[in-house]
């Protein structure tokens, strides 16, 4: 089972991928996770990428194609994985095709999550997460059971990302339906394409993607 999470940020992407790890056992491959792991490694690939942001320059598509390609080799990884926020362009999305397709591999299924934008920016302006275990809340919709005390870890220490407001958060927005949302007709033609309806409660969102993976 091999599936990309597509979707906008804020679109519960993240909630739906530790879920599907949780039930299927398969990895979700985060590329900053990734390149950090190589750099840290100090693999071939990895080499190349730290001497790169060393010199204060993002790294290429090229690169981060070669992490993506040496961690799908992993053993943990032979019964699937989730890409998530890898590919992001189109560019990347007909390397990543390339890439599988050279190790006899192919993509089962991209899982749109749909979410409208007004509720994308009241979703991630609310968000926080505990400061120790990264457990991610929200001042409405997730709130740890006692005020205060994560769920999962027992820390009192949360944060919020500086960029999660209103006015980052429909840059960032821009920056999606500009670069990555063309990856929907791209997976529409392909037929790999399944919309979810991400306004739904996290349970059902949950559900209707376990309909989509039950039938591949």
């Amino acid at each position: 089972m091999r599936l990309i999470l597509l979707g906008p940020p804020g679109a519960g992407k993240g909630t739906q991928a530790q879920r599907i790890v949780e039930k299927h056992g398969i990895p979700q491959l985060s590329t900053g996770d990734m390149l950090r792991a190589a750099v840290a490694a100090e693999t071939e690939v990895g080499k190349r990428a730290k001497a790169v942001m060393d010199a204060g320059n993002l790294v290429s598509d090229e690169i981060v194609n070669a992490i993506v390609s040496e961690r799908i080799d992993q053993p943990d990884c032979a019964n699937g994985f989730i890409l998530d926020g890898f590919p992001r362009t189109l560019v990347q999305a007909d390397a990543t095709e390339a890439m599988l397709k050279a190790k006899g591999l192919d993509l089962s299924v991209v899982i749109e999550l749909r979410v409208d934008d007004k509720e994308l920016v009241r979703r991630v302006s609310g968000r926080y997460s505990c400061a120790q275990c990264g457990t991610v809340y929200h001042d409405t919709d997730k709130k740890p059971s006692q005020e205060g005390v994560c769920d999962k870890c027992g820390s009192t220490h949360f944060k919020r990302r500086p960029d999660d407001n209103a006015e980052t958060m429909t840059k960032r927005l821009e920056v999606y339906y500009k670069e990555t949302s063309p990856l929907i007709g791209y997976y529409h033609a392909k037929g790999k394409l399944k919309a979810v309806d991400g306004m739904a409660d996290m349970d059902k969102v949950t559900s209707d993607i376990e309909n989509i993976l039950a039938a591949l």
